[in-house]
C-alpha cells in the first residue's frame, strides 16, 4: 500500500471531498486525522475508519491549527503529509467585493486562504522526514468569481511560494483546481437546475463527484510523483476545452 504508516491530515474531512480523501488514504494505508470544525460530521467519518482519530480545528483560527498539529505528534509521533481541503463557501448571492459585508469577508478568507497558512505554518515542524501538501484550489481562481476566486487564486500563489521555500527540506508542495463538483456542500450553493446547466458546459457532460479528484489528490501525495511540486493540477471535466 502506498502509504503504509504514514500520517496523513485532512482538513474539512467531516463530509463531501475530504471526507472521500481521508476515506482513500486510511485504505492505502495511511493514519489518517480528521480535521473538522464540526464535531459530529468529524467524529462519524473517524469512527469508520480503522485507526483515525477525530481532531476538531478552526483552520481560520492560527491558535488552533497549531493545537491540531500538536495532537497529531502526540497520538501518531510525526506528520507526512497535509491535505489543505478546508473552505466554507460563498451562497448564490454572489455579493461583489465592494458590497460584500466586511466582517464575512473576512471570516471567509481567514478559513479559504489563510487557513492554509497556518495549517501548514503548524505541521512544517514536524515533518522532520519529508513530506507532502495539497492544496484545493479551484478552477474559479482563474475566472472573474469575485471573493471565492480571490482566495483560490491565493492558494495558487501560495501553492508555488511553498513549494519553492521548502523544496530544500523534502517537502512537495501542490495542489488542485476542481470543476463544478456535486456535493453537500455545493448543493447548498447552487440549486440542482443549475448544476445541470453547469454539467451541460463541461466536455464530459456531467458534474464530477468526490471520487473524481482524490486518485489525483492520492498521486501528488505518493512517491510517484516524488519529483512534482509548486503545480496545480485542474480535475475538471473539460471545463474549459468545451467547443
Amino acid at each position: 500500500m502506498r502509504f503504509q504508516d504514514k500520517v496523513a491530515i485532512v482538513t474539512g474531512a467531516g463530509q463531501g471531498i475530504g471526507e472521500d480523501y481521508a476515506r482513500a488514504l486510511a485504505a492505502e494505508g495511511a493514519r489518517v486525522v480528521v480535521a473538522e470544525i464540526n464535531e459530529e460530521q468529524g467524529q462519524r467519518v473517524a469512527k469508520d475508519i480503522d485507526g483515525a482519530v477525530f481532531v476538531k480545528v478552526d483552520v481560520g483560527d492560527p491558535e488552533s491549527a497549531e493545537a491540531m498539529a500538536a495532537a497529531t505528534v502526540a497520538e501518531f509521533g510525526r506528520i507526512d503529509y497535509l491535505v489543505n481541503n478546508a473552505a466554507i463557501y460563498h451562497s448564490m448571492k454572489r455579493d461583489g467585493l465592494t458590497t460584500v459585508d466586511l466582517g464575512y469577508l473576512n471570516r471567509f478568507l481567514q478559513v479559504n486562504l489563510m487557513g492554509a497558512v497556518y495549517c501548514t505554518r503548524a505541521v512544517v515542524p514536524h515533518m522532520t522526514e519529508g513530506g507532502a501538501i495539497v492544496n484545493q484550489s479551484s478552477t474559479a481562481a482563474y475566472m472573474a468569481s469575485g471573493y471565492y476566486g480571490l482566495a483560490k487564486a491565493g492558494i495558487n500563489h501560495l501553492t508555488a511560494s511553498l513549494a519553492a521555500e521548502l523544496g530544500g527540506r523534502n517537502i512537495r508542495v501542490n495542489g488542485i483546481a476542481p470543476g463544478p463538483t456535486d456535493t453537500e456542500a455545493t448543493g447548498t450553493v447552487l440549486p440542482k437546475e443549475h448544476q445541470a446547466v453547469m454539467a451541460q458546459r463541461l466536455a464530459l457532460g456531467r458534474m464530477g463527484q468526490p471520487g473524481d479528484l482524490t486518485p489525483t489528490v492520492l498521486f501528488l501525495l505518493s512517491d510517484a510523483a516524488s519529483w512534482l511540486t509548486g503545480q496545480v493540477i485542474p480535475v475538471d471535466g473539460g471545463q474549459g476545452v468545451r467547443l
